[in-house]
C-alpha cells in the first residue's frame, strides 16, 4: 500500500541536496539587492538584479533541458552548483577586495540563473526516477516545504541581519552551501541517473534544433498538456500583472511602512508551508483533479478579493490563501507531469514548460506596471478578475485530470525504497 512506502534513502539524499541548495539559493536572492542597493541608487539598475534573475529561464531554459537528458543527471546536478559555488567565490573575492561593481554583480546573476535552469531540470528529472509515481505528491511536497523554510523563514532575515556585521558571512557561507549540494548529488545512487530511460542511439543522429523541439513536441502531441499550459500560462500571466505593484499597493495605498514589507510576505511563506504538508493527504482524499481545480481558485481568488476591499488586513489573510493555493497547485501539477512524461524527457518537456509559461511573467509584469498607473488596486481586480474567470471556465477540466498513479508513461516503476537513515518520512 503507498501509505506504508517509504520514500527511501536515494530520496533523502536528494532531500539534503535540494536543502542546501536551497539554502544558497535564498542567499544570493537576498543578498543581490542589497548588495546592488550599496552599489547604485539608480532604481532602473536595481530592476535589472530582478530582469537577469528570470533573463536566463527565457533563454536556457531548452538547451538545458536537452542537457539534463543528454547526460548523467547526478553529474549535471553537481556540475551545475559547483559552477554556482564558484560564482560564490568570485562573488566573496570581488566584496572583499572592495572591487565589485553593478557591472560584476549583474555577470553574476545572470551566470547564478543559467546554472539554476540545468540544477532545477536536473533535480525536477531526478525525483520521479527514484519515488515511486503513488508518492511523488509527498515526494514534491517536502520538497516544496523545505524551500519555503529554508529561503524564506531561514536565509532572507539571516543574510540581511549578517549584511549589518559583514557582506562576507553570507557570502562565504552562499558559496559553501552549494558546493555541499554538489557533493551529495555525486552520491545519489546508479538510479538517479536517468540512463535506464536512454533509447539506443540511432544510426544517423537527430540534428540539435530536433532535439531541443522535442519537448514541444510532445506537448502539442498531447490535449490535456496543451491545454494545461496554455491555462497554466494565463493565470501565471495574470498572477505576475496583479503583483507587479504589490509593494507600492502595501506602503503608498494601505500604509505598511516601508521596513515591515518583509515581514508582510512571511504571511506568504506560511501559507506555502501549509500547503506543501497538507497537498499530499488532500490529493489523496479527494484525488489530484478536483484538489488542483479548488487549490486554483484558492490561489486566485484572494488577488479579487484585495483589490475590491483594501485593507492590510484582507491584504494579509488573502496573500496567505493566495500561496496556500498556489503552491498546492505547483506540487500537484509537477507530479502529473513527472507521471506523463517518458524519462527521457523529462528536462527538455521542463524546459520548454518554463520558458512559456515563465516567459510570460515579464510581460504581465509590464502589463500590471500599466494598469497601475490608473490606480494601485486596479491589477489586482484586472488580473485576480480575469484569472477567476478562467479557473471557473476550466474547473471541471482540472478536476479530471488524472492521479499520477494512474498515468503510465512506459517507463519501469522505479524500485520500492527501504527507510534509510537520512530518509525525511521518520520525521512523521
Amino acid at each position: 500500500m503507498a501509505q506504508t512506502q517509504k520514500l527511501g534513502a536515494a530520496f533523502g539524499n536528494i532531500f539534503t541536496a535540494n536543502l542546501s541548495s536551497s539554502l544558497a539559493d535564498g542567499i544570493a536572492r537576498t543578498a543581490a539587492p542589497l548588495l546592488a542597493v550599496q552599489l547604485t541608487s539608480d532604481p532602473l539598475l536595481i530592476a535589472g538584479i530582478a530582469a537577469l534573475q528570470m533573463l536566463p529561464w527565457l533563454l536556457f531554459a531548452i538547451p538545458a533541458g536537452l542537457i539534463v537528458d543528454s547526460v548523467d543527471r547526478r553529474r549535471a546536478l553537481a556540475i551545475a552548483n559547483t559552477l554556482r559555488a564558484l560564482l560564490g567565490v568570485g562573488l566573496f573575492v570581488l566584496a572583499a577586495t572592495g572591487t565589485l561593481t553593478i557591472l560584476w554583480l549583474y555577470v553574476v546573476i545572470f551566470l547564478y540563473g543559467v546554472g539554476e535552469t540545468v540544477y532545477d531540470g536536473a533535480i525536477r528529472a531526478v525525483v520521479p526516477s527514484i519515488v515511486p509515481k503513488a508518492l511523488l505528491p509527498r515526494a514534491n511536497g517536502r520538497i516544496e516545504a523545505a524551500e519555503v523554510v529554508v529561503q524564506n523563514f531561514a536565509a532572507a532575515p539571516i543574510t540581511s541581519a549578517l549584511f549589518a556585521v559583514t557582506v562576507l558571512i553570507p557570502l562565504g557561507v552562499n558559496a559553501a552551501a552549494f558546493a555541499l549540494a554538489a557533493a551529495l548529488a555525486l552520491a545519489l545512487p546508479a538510479v538517479a541517473s536517468g540512463r535506464q530511460f536512454a533509447t539506443p542511439k540511432p544510426e544517423v543522429r537527430e540534428p540539435w534544433h530536433q532535439q531541443l523541439a522535442e519537448g514541444f513536441r510532445f506537448i502539442f502531441g498531447r490535449r490535456m498538456l496543451v491545454i494545461l499550459l496554455f491555462l497554466s500560462t494565463f493565470i501565471g500571466l495574470c498572477f505576475s500583472a496583479a503583483t507587479a505593484s504589490f509593494v507600492l499597493f502595501l506602503v503608498d495605498d494601505l500604509g505598511l511602512p516601508a521596513p515591515l514589507f518583509g515581514l508582510f510576505l512571511v504571511t506568504g511563506a506560511f501559507g506555502g508551508l501549509a500547503a506543501s504538508l497538507l497537498v499530499a493527504p488532500l490529493a489523496k482524499r479527494f484525488g489530484s483533479g478536483r484538489t488542483m481545480a479548488v487549490a486554483n481558485l484558492v490561489g486566485i481568488v484572494p488577488l479579487l478579493v484585495i483589490g475590491l476591499l483594501p485593507s492590510i488586513w484582507v491584504a494579509a489573510v488573502g496573500y496567505f490563501f493566495s500561496s496556500l493555493g498556489v503552491t498546492t497547485w505547483n506540487v500537484l501539477v509537477i507530479s502529473l507531469r513527472q507521471s506523463i512524461i517518458p524519462g527521457r524527457l523529462l528536462g527538455r518537456v521542463h524546459g520548454s514548460w518554463r520558458t512559456v509559461l515563465w516567459g510570460s511573467m515579464p510581460l504581465g509584469a509590464l502589463i500590471g506596471g500599466l494598469l497601475g498607473r490608473i490606480d494601485l488596486a486596479v491589477p489586482f481586480i484586472a488580473g485576480g478578475g480575469a484569472a477567476t474567470i478562467a479557473g471557473i471556465l476550466f474547473f471541471r477540466f482540472i478536476s479530471r485530470l488524472p492521479n499520477p498513479e494512474d498515468v503510465d508513461n512506459g517507463d519501469a516503476a522505479p524500485p520500492i525504497a527501504e527507510a534509510g537513515p537520512t530518509d525525511p518520512t521518520v520525521l512523521e
